[in-house]
C-alpha cells in the first residue's frame, strides 16, 4: 500500500498577529528563503493568481523553523487584500526572494539603528546583525503613540542601548525619532554609523541630522517596484547624481547622497491609479457583502 505524503502547503501563513487596526504581522513557510535570507533584504509577494507584485522587506528569519516574518501596512487595494485574506493557514500565492543586497555590518564598532512607524519591524534583523558582528548597538525606534508599539523587548535584547520616541509623548521620550539620535549623538561622540528605515520625510531627517556631525548614514529606500530584478526600471532612485535600482543596488544607500526629493516624487506617481483600484475593491467588497450573510 503506498504511503500518501502531506506536505506543508507553500507560503503558509503559520501566525499572525495585528499590531493595530492597519497594520499586521505574518510569519510564512518558505525554507529556502529563510536559509538564505540576510539582514536588510526583501521579498517579493503576490498575494493571489491575479494580484499585484509587492516588495516587502523580511522583518525577521528563522532558519529552524523554516520562516521569515513580514509586517504590512494596509493602505492600498493590494494590501488591504492581504489583510483581509492572510489568516493563519492560508497561503500566498508566489514568494520570491531574498533580493537585494544585505546589510555590511563588518568592521562597525558603533552603530545607531533607526526605525519608525513600520520601518521598526526590518530595524530589527539589521540591529541584531550589528550585534552579532560585535557592534555596540544603540537602538532608535519611534511611534506615534504607545498603543502602536510593538517588539521592544526584542530589541532590548539586541541593543546596548534603546530610545523610544513617540509622537505623543505616551511612551519614552516625546518627539520624532530625530529626537532620540540627538540624545545617542550627545551621549556618544565616537558613532561610526547610522542605519535608518522608516517614511521617506523621516529618513531624511534622520540625514540632515547626522550630516553636520559626519556620521556615515544609511537608509533603506522602498520605491515602486514591479519585478525585483532591475529589468523594469520603476524602482530607480538618484543618488549621489547618478540613477540606481533599490532593487539590485539597494536597497540600503548612502543617505547623504539620496535624492529625496526625486523619490518622493515618484513615490507620489501614481497615487491617482492607486486611489482608482482601492475604490473599486471597495466598491466590490461591499456589494459582495449581502451575499456573505446566511439566510433565515
Amino acid at each position: 500500500m503506498a504511503m500518501t505524503v502531506v506536505r506543508p502547503a507553500a507560503y503558509e501563513v503559520v501566525r499572525r498577529l495585528d499590531l493595530s487596526d492597519v497594520s499586521f504581522l505574518v510569519e510564512v513557510r518558505d525554507p529556502d528563503v529563510a536559509r538564505a535570507a540576510r539582514a536588510g533584504q526583501f521579498v517579493m509577494v503576490m498575494s493571489h493568481a491575479g494580484g499585484e507584485r509587492i516588495p516587502l522587506t523580511i522583518a525577521d528569519f528563522d532558519r529552524e523553523r523554516g520562516t521569515i516574518t513580514l509586517v504590512i501596512q494596509a493602505v492600498g487595494k493590494t494590501t488591504r487584500e492581504m489583510q483581509r485574506e492572510l489568516r493563519v493557514g492560508a497561503s500566498l500565492h508566489a514568494l520570491a526572494g531574498p533580493m537585494g543586497e544585505p546589510s555590511r555590518t563588518e568592521g562597525v564598532r558603533k552603530v545607531v539603528c533607526v526605525g519608525g512607524g513600520l520601518g521598526v519591524a526590518p530595524t530589527y534583523p539589521v540591529a541584531r546583525a550589528f550585534k552579532q558582528s560585535g557592534a555596540y548597538v544603540i537602538g532608535v525606534i519611534g511611534f506615534r503613540s504607545k498603543d502602536l508599539v510593538f517588539w521592544e523587548d526584542e530589541f532590548r535584547a539586541v541593543c546596548d542601548e534603546l530610545i523610544v520616541c513617540s509622537d505623543d509623548g505616551s511612551v519614552g521620550i516625546k518627539g520624532l525619532v530625530t529626537e532620540g539620535i540627538a540624545q545617542a549623538i550627545s551621549r556618544h561622540a565616537d558613532i561610526d554609523e547610522l542605519i535608518a528605515i522608516g517614511p521617506p520625510v523621516m529618513m531624511r531627517g534622520c540625514a540632515e541630522l547626522t550630516r553636520p556631525h559626519g556620521i556615515r548614514t544609511v537608509v533603506s529606500l522602498n520605491p515602486i517596484m514591479v519585478d525585483g530584478t532591475g529589468m523594469c526600471g520603476g524602482c530607480r532612485v538618484r543618488v549621489g547624481g547618478r540613477m540606481r535600482f533599490a532593487c539590485v543596488d539597494g536597497p540600503e544607500f548612502d543617505a547623504h547622497e539620496v535624492d529625496f526629493d526625486d523619490l518622493m516624487s515618484r513615490l507620489r506617481r501614481f497615487r491617482p491609479e492607486e486611489k482608482l483600484a482601492l475604490d473599486r475593491w471597495e466598491q466590490g467588497c461591499r456589494i459582495a457583502a449581502p451575499a456573505d450573510v446566511p439566510s433565515g
